[in-house]
Formats: structure tokens, C-alpha cells, sequence
């Protein structure tokens, strides 16, 4: 029977794109005439290969046009929802009733006006269907079948306002797997965090770090002398995301300098307490480390 329900989706509905496979897809398993199949948002976005609100479009697209229409009053297996194909049903009880006494007998195509036919409570019960207001503990109501088309719907994701996708459209993005990220001091799992030891410079960091010319000017061994004092400086300092991380090195890296007589070290790590050099005072010491932070002259002689 689910032959003749995908026929009739092939030759007579007019939906289109994601609407279409979403309606062949629910066509595909009915069981009999009343073209009445059950299925989970889950499963028709693994069919149809479209993300949820693609396929929740297509849903309200196709019951906008008549040819879908959701039983609230029936529940399928793992509380799937229940759906039927009104227009299919009707077109398959004319046929029946046109080739009944004349199996060669022309049937005419479906219209608009075609009535039809009743639901039979007691059939959908064989498929799996049962009215809502059931027992909830029937063990007839699992899958018969166990199919994989049914996902449990134990915990439904909740309704957000404003996320219900605009009726009739065609070109919504198909479904694309996240990929997954440190949650390791994420509570909510918005954004990856990491300690500054963990933190790893990656191609982008140190290509920022040739265009800006630190590269050639600190050279490889005093880039990789800069990230080290960096992450000793940076040790205590609480978890924070890639991204920022990465502003920090960035800002740390355009504001050292090579250690040179001329020019004392600004940035040594601590517990270090580099010897004035040229023979000056603590104190000429670092007032010439705060005119070389201003790239002011050394004023102060040597005595």
C-alpha cells in the first residue's frame, strides 16, 4: 500500500523540494488505504538528510496545502506523532470503488472535492496507533517492529519562540553536525576555555607573527623565549577562550623587546633580577628601562 501512497505523491502533489521528500518519506510507510503512518522529526531529518527546522517547514508547508494533516488525537510508537494523507486516501477509496464491479473501469483524477473516508480506530491499533487518551503502559504501543526510524522522545526538546521557520520555504539549509569542543571549565558550554599553559599557538598566531615582522625581529629563539615568559607571566591568571588567549599573546609579543645593553628586559620572568648593566645604579637602571619602554634616549652617562 505504501506503493500506491508514494505513487500518488509522484504523479498528483504539487509540493516541492524539502516538502516533497518529507511527504514521500511519511508516504513510504503507510500500511494501508487509510494512509494514516507514524513518524519522529528525528527520523524524517535522517531521511530527508534537511536540519529540524527544515524539515518543521515542510510539515506546516504541507498541512497548509492540505495534503498532510497531523492526528493529535493519535499517538504512535516512543510517542512518535501521527500523520495522514487525506487526498491520497480519497484518491485510493475512489479507485477501489471504481474498480470494484469493472477492474478495467477508467478512474478519474483526484479533486479537491473527493470524500475522505473515516478513520478505523481498530486497524491503526495494529500498526501501532492509539488514541492519546490510552493506556500509556499497553504493551502493544512499543514498535512492533523495532524500527530505527523511531528515536525515543523521552525528553522533546521544548518549543523556543521565534524559532518557527517561515511557511513555504524551499531553501533551508541542510543539517551539519557540530563539532565538538572542550567543555572541560565550561559550564554552559557555550565557548572552550583552557588555561594559558594549555593554550597552543596555532598556524594563524604565528603567521600574524611574520606579517607583523616580530618574527624577524625577535628571530625563532627569542619568539619561542617571549611565549615562554608569557605563559610563566600568565600562570596564574584564570581560564579564558582560544580566542582571547590568543589577543593576549599577541599584544605580549608586539611589546617585547630583545635584551640589549641599551634596552634592559621589560618583560623577565619572575624570581629574575637582571644585574644593572654598564656599571648603573638601581635606580638609573630603571629610569632607563622606562625611557626605553617610550623610545626616549638614555640620558644617564655611565659613572
Amino acid at each position: 500500500m505504501s506503493k500506491d501512497a508514494r505513487e500518488w505523491v509522484w504523479e498528483h502533489s504539487s509540493s516541492r523540494g524539502t516538502a516533497r521528500l518529507v511527504l514521500l518519506s511519511i508516504a513510504d510507510r503507510v500500511p494501508d488505504e487509510q494512509c494514516v503512518a507514524w513518524a519522529s522529526i528525528a527520523s524524517l531529518m535522517q531521511r530527508t538528510n534537511a536540519s529540524r527546522n527544515a524539515v518543521r517547514g515542510a510539515l506546516t508547508t504541507l498541512a497548509a496545502s492540505g495534503e498532510l494533516e497531523t492526528l493529535d488525537t493519535f499517538i504512535g510508537p516512543q510517542r512518535s506523532t501521527v500523520y495522514r494523507l487525506p487526498r491520497t486516501a480519497a484518491q485510493l477509496a475512489k479507485a477501489a470503488a471504481a474498480t470494484e464491479d469493472d477492474p478495467g473501469a477508467i478512474v478519474e483524477p483526484p479533486a479537491a472535492s473527493d470524500p475522505v473516508p473515516e478513520l478505523d480506530g481498530k486497524r491503526l491499533r495494529r500498526h501501532g496507533i492509539w488514541p492519546r487518551d490510552g493506556s500509556e503502559s499497553d504493551p502493544r504501543r512499543q514498535n512492533p517492529t523495532g524500527s530505527e526510524s523511531a528515536p525515543s522522545r523521552q525528553n522533546p526538546t521544548p518549543r523556543r519562540v521565534g524559532s518557527r521557520p517561515p511557511e513555504g520555504s524551499e531553501t533551508d539549509p541542510q543539517n551539519r553536525s557540530e563539532p565538538k569542543v572542550n567543555r572541560r571549565y565550561s559550564s554552559s558550554g557555550a565557548a572552550a576555555v583552557t588555561s594559558a599553559g594549555e593554550w597552543q599557538a596555532g598556524p594563524d598566531t604565528h603567521a600574524w607573527a611574520r606579517q607583523q615582522g616580530h618574527l624577524e625581529r625577535l628571530g625563532e629563539q627569542g619568539l619561542a623565549t617571549a611565549d615562554m615568559k608569557w605563559r610563566v607571566h600568565r600562570a596564574d591568571f584564570g581560564p579564558r577562550t582560544a580566542g582571547a588567549w590568543a589577543a593576549d599573546w599577541r599584544s605580549w609579543i608586539a611589546r617585547e623587546h630583545n635584551p640589549t645593553p641599551s634596552r634592559p628586559n621589560l618583560h623577565a620572568m619572575p624570581g629574575q633580577d637582571p644585574s644593572p648593566a654598564g656599571g648603573l645604579t638601581r635606580t638609573q637602571a630603571h629610569i632607563a628601562a622606562l625611557r626605553a619602554a617610550l623610545d626616549e634616549p638614555n640620558g644617564v652617562a655611565p659613572r
